[in-house]
């Protein structure tokens, strides 16, 4: 039986987890979940579920922390949305809290949850160090993150709906966001190693 090696990921590259451990990922996780925060809020309106820049930012943050520390950044998020704060796409005009995760977007936070814990895996698993692994693991991502939001959806407004509202209107703009991710990390990586 081999061991599975882990490959740092880009945040281990800037900054190694041996500095200041507890507190490096406490600050990284606040950082990540208030570039949730604003992504949520930078947004095209559609219904059921306006366009925002939080799947680019999600797919940034799991490829780039890693998966423990993309999950718990994911979940700060989530808990501060749970606790009221307008954190999410529409809130507060269309209600904060418990209420609104449970609401027809609520199946695209489990996917952000899904896939930042995905992402993190494969970038410890080395898919950063190519330009075609990062792109495919974005693309995985991408694909993880849509399918429970669009299932949940599918709860309320049936399948073909739910894909017709939820992900149809969708594709190209997430195909940009996981390109634009998948750049600004190769890019950072370039300039870290010049």
């Amino acid at each position: 039986m081999t061991a599975t090696v882990r490959h740092p990921t880009l945040v281990d590259r800037l900054w190694p987890s041996e500095a200041r451990g507890a507190y490096r990922a406490t600050i990284l996780a606040v950082i990540g979940s208030a570039l949730l925060w604003a992504s949520a809020k930078a947004q095209v309106p559609m219904w059921p579920v306006p366009m925002t820049m939080q799947s680019c930012v999600i797919l940034f943050i799991g490829f780039a922390y890693g998966s423990r520390l993309g999950v718990a950044t994911v979940a700060l998020y989530l808990v501060e949305g749970a606790l009221g704060l307008p954190v999410f796409a529409g809130t507060p005009e269309k209600g904060i809290g418990l209420a609104y995760m449970l609401g027809t977007t609520g199946g695209f936070l489990v996917g952000f949850l899904a896939a930042a814990a995905l992402l993190g895996w494969l970038a410890e698993r080395g898919w950063g160090r190519t330009v075609a692994g990062t792109a495919a693991a974005m693309a995985i991502g991408t694909v993880v993150l849509h399918v429970p939001g669009v299932a949940w959806l599918a709860t309320f407004v049936g399948f073909e709906k739910a894909v017709a509202l939820g992900l149809t209107p969708f594709v190209a703009g997430a195909v940009v966001k996981a390109l634009l991710a998948a750049a600004l990390l190769i890019s950072v990586q370039r300039l870290r190693h010049q």
